[in-house]
This record gives structure tokens, sequence and C-alpha cells, in this order.
């Protein structure tokens, strides 16, 4: 078996990883062992899985599901290779999540995978979107919502949970107003959650039903606001105003930036200034 593994992002208790297969119909099947909980997107290819949960064919789209401990064998008997985008979870980042989701009585997956589902399509192409742009920051959040769907689907809550209390509403409001302070400073989402007296899981679902977007979303968004409403009023140069709107480097800043407002920063301030 011929299989690369590159770490996109990591935090406490989980790691992200690029894994690209070449193995192809002729190879045996390999077996491994997975050392933690994972839950790994399709992006390409297909392979047989087999684990202690039962036999599935996996295409582009479905979830392979992989419980902490377990063996496991993957083949490649009806074409060559696969891509994934593997998450990986510890145990107590794992639990954590099971006890906040409603209807998930057990640590462990019943299921080896689940299909392509409808429900999950917007979240897997923003975590490939993810991979495709290096945006590595992303996938603090996405690490959270790819292991809570999974959980959250095999137990049956298809609806999100409960609507946010007001408690909880008033929690948002005030990560809201905290992010607005601080846009320009570093702001995780374990912090955020830390703040309101939430865990992490809960604090991203309900901050998501109240506000209409993740709060990594909502700090992208401030800062680029920021620095696009700064590139129409100064003549600043564009890497400081990329620094002081809370981008680490100029790169990051001109990639993001032309995501979201259809073209480079220097495009839009001449654009603006009659250049263009």
């Amino acid at each position: 078996m011929t299989a690369t593994a590159d770490t996109l992002a990591s935090g406490p208790g989980w790691h992200v990883a690029d894994v690209i297969c070449t193995a192809s119909a002729g190879d045996r099947p390999f077996e491994e062992a997975h050392r933690d909980f994972c839950v790994a997107a399709v992006t390409s290819g297909s392979f047989r899985y087999r684990a202690q949960q039962g036999t599935a064919v996996l295409a582009p789209g479905s979830l392979l599901l992989g419980n902490s401990g377990t063996c496991y064998e993957c083949g490649h008997e009806h074409g060559n290779g696969d891509r994934c985008l593997s998450f990986h979870f510890g145990s107590a980042y794992m639990d954590r999540i099971v006890a906040d989701v409603p209807g998930a009585r057990t640590l462990s997956f019943a299921a080896p995978r689940l299909p392509p589902l409808q429900a999950l399509a917007p979240l897997l192409a923003e975590a490939e979107a993810a991979r495709d742009l290096a945006d590595t920051d992303a996938f603090e959040e996405l690490a959270l919502r790819v292991a809570g769907a999974a959980v959250a689907t095999l137990s049956g809550d298809t609806n999100g949970g409960c609507d946010p209390s007001r408690r909880d509403q008033k929690r948002v409001a005030e990560a809201v107003r905290r992010i607005e302070l601080d846009a320009d400073g570093p702001i995780s989402l374990p912090g955020l959650a830390d703040e309101t007296a939430t865990s992490p899981y809960h604090f991203l679902r309900t901050f998501r039903q109240v506000a209409g977007m993740t709060p990594y979303q909502y700090l992208l968004r401030t800062r680029l606001h920021r620095a696009a409403v700064r590139l129409r009023t100064s003549n600043d140069a564009i890497s400081a105003i990329a620094l002081e709107a809370g981008f680490n480097d100029l790169s990051t800043f001109n990639r993001r930036f032309r995501r979201v407002m259809g073209e480079t920063p220097g495009r839009y301030r001449a654009r603006r200034a009659g250049r263009g």
C-alpha cells in the first residue's frame, strides 16, 4: 500500500490530515489500527472498508467511521486510489461531544460509515475548500463540526438540538461583542467557549443557530470588512492594513480577501479610487 498523510492542522485532542492512497486493484488489502476515533471524508476515489462495525464501500461524499483502538482493513478491488480528509479525535474530545448531543449515549460508532447525505454536503464542501485554499485556521471549527455531525447523525439528532435558550442567546451576544472589540487579536473557539462557561461544541452549535454563521466565519468577516474600509479611506500600505486587521501575513490576507470580495485588495482599492 502506498499512502501519504499530510497533517493540515491540529489542536488539543484532534488533528486533520490530507491522506492520498495510490493502491491499485491488484494490491492486497492492508490492515491497520485506529489510534484515535476517526471520521474521514472521502473526496475522491472509492475503496472497501472493513472494521469492527461491519464492511462498507466508501465513495466521494461518504464518511469513514473508526473507533479508537480497533483494527480495520482497506481494499481497492473496484478502482485505483482515493483521497480523504481524515479527522482524528482523542477519547476525551469525543466524550465531550457525545455529552452535548441529544440522544447520543455511547462513545463508539455503531456503523462503519455514513453514506453521502445531502445534510452533510455543505459541511464537507467547506472542509474540502479549506484544504484546497490552505485555510488552516478554519479546521479548528471544522474538526468539531465534523465530529459532532457524525455523532448527531448516528444518534438521530437531525434537527441540530433544541432552540437556543435566552441564556445561550445572551452568551452568543457577549461573544459577538468580544469579537467586535478584539478582532485584530488572537481569538480561539475554545477561548470563547470558556468565557461563556460552555463546551466548545455546545458554544459552536448555538453560535451558528443565533448568528447564522460560525465564530470563525464571523471573525473573518469582521476583519475583512475593517480592512476593506481602510483600503477605501486611507493610503496605508496593504501589508500594514492586513496586519492591523489581525491577519498574520500578507499572502493569507490576499487569498481570503479575494475569495470573499471577488478581487485582490490592490484591485479593490484602485477601482474605488477611480484607477481601474
